[in-house]
This record gives C-alpha cells, structure tokens and sequence, in this order.
C-alpha cells in the first residue's frame, strides 16, 4: 500500500464518565437530542448505541474488566467522537478533500499487517480508541482524511502545521453551529472541547504510519 504521512485524532484513553441524559439540548427543547450538528439532530439513542456498542466490545475482550474500568465515562466520548466526525467531514469537505473505499480498504490492510493480524487490531483500537470493531473503517476514514487535510492547508511537515489544521477545525465547527445538550457539556469551538473533555486532537503531523499498539493484560487486581 502507499506509505502516508497520517494526522491522527483520538480521544483519550481515560474516556469521560457517562452523565445523565436530558430531553432538551440548549434553550430549546428537543426531545431525544443529545447534540445539533449543522441543523441535524444527534439523539440521545444514538449516543446510548454507540456506548453500548463498544461495551459489548469490552465484554468479549480477555481484558473486559481494565477496558471498562478505564471507559468508565462512555457517553460523553462517544458524543465527542460525532461531533469530531462532522467537524472533520466539514473541514475536508470545504477543502475538497475526498476519500475512497480503495484507500480505506488499502491502509486497513497495512495495518492489519503492522499489527500482526485483524483480531489484533480490533483489539488496539478498542483498548487504546474506544473504537468498536465494526466502526474501525470509520476511524481508519477519519485519519485519512485529516493526513490529507494536512497536505491540503500546507500542515505536513510545517512548524506551524497543528496550528493550520486547528484553524480548519475551528472554522468548520464554527459553521457547524453545534450545540450540546448541557448534561453533556458544553461545546467550546475554539478549543475543540466537550465540556471539560480534552482530547489531544493533532496528535502528530507528519509521522510516518505506525503499528498500532498491542493490548497489553491486565495487571493483578485490575489495576
């Protein structure tokens, strides 16, 4: 497959505690709406499936016990991870960046190899993104489609890259008008943030692709 520079955009490994749900979002009330993203609703079940999706996950993992303890705050990072989705969909889009089935395809397939198997990599992704196996293709999409961004506004290889992708972020949540349903916390635009949720999201630049990490087990008592 053809080497790419790649952006990663994660959420952090200690993910935020699940907070209570609400049936409005902002002043307005919307029943169901965990977010408005660009006028379209994120419903509360939404959210709720995407949580229950990766717990699942974590149940059938032989480290099922560490990886639920260290999620312990699901919800709120699954909506992080939504609204990061339509932010991104909405930098690459104002900058005709596209990305292929092909090219998702191809760097799966690299990373099955850099991980030493497929079972191997649902099994990072899992413990290091909070990443369900069936919505691997989703994060592997993302990247690529920032590692292009990058290359797109000038950020690869550039002293200021982090800043030039931050400005592109910022102006697409911006646009996006987001507005979170205030159990969830509050949206910062600026700082790309979720309430007190801070993941690093340029998490390198120009960094060659790497094998994702092995699971590691988990230590005597769970710890």
């Amino acid at each position: 497959m053809h080497r790419r520079r790649r952006t990663a955009i994660t959420a952090s490994t200690a993910l935020l505690i699940a907070t209570p749900l609400l049936a409005a979002c902002g002043e307005e009330a919307r029943p169901g709406a965990a977010a408005l993203i660009g006028g379209q609703r994120v419903e509360v079940s939404t959210v709720q499936a995407a949580a229950k999706d990766v717990r699942a996950a974590q149940a059938r993992s032989p480290q099922a016990a560490q990886l639920i303890k260290d999620s312990g705050q699901l919800s709120r990072a699954k909506l992080y991870d939504i609204i990061v989705d339509r932010v991104v969909d909405r930098a690459a889009q104002d900058a005709g960046v596209r990305v292929s089935r092909k090219e998702i395809q191809q760097t799966r397939g690299g990373l099955v190899q850099q991980s030493g198997g497929e079972q191997q990599l649902e099994a990072a992704y899992l413990q290091e993104r909070g990443v369900a196996p069936d919505r691997i293709d989703d994060a592997i999409r993302r990247e690529i489609q920032i590692s292009k961004l990058a290359e797109s506004v000038g950020a690869s290889g550039a002293p200021d890259g982090q800043e030039k992708l931050n400005r592109a972020f910022v102006a697409a949540a911006k646009a996006l008008d987001i507005d979170v349903n205030p159990r969830f916390g509050q949206w910062k635009d600026q700082q790309l943030e979720l309430g007190d949720y801070k993941a690093p999201w340029i998490k390198q630049i120009t960094k060659q692709p790497q094998p994702q990490p092995q699971p590691q087990p988990a230590q005597p008592g769970g710890a």
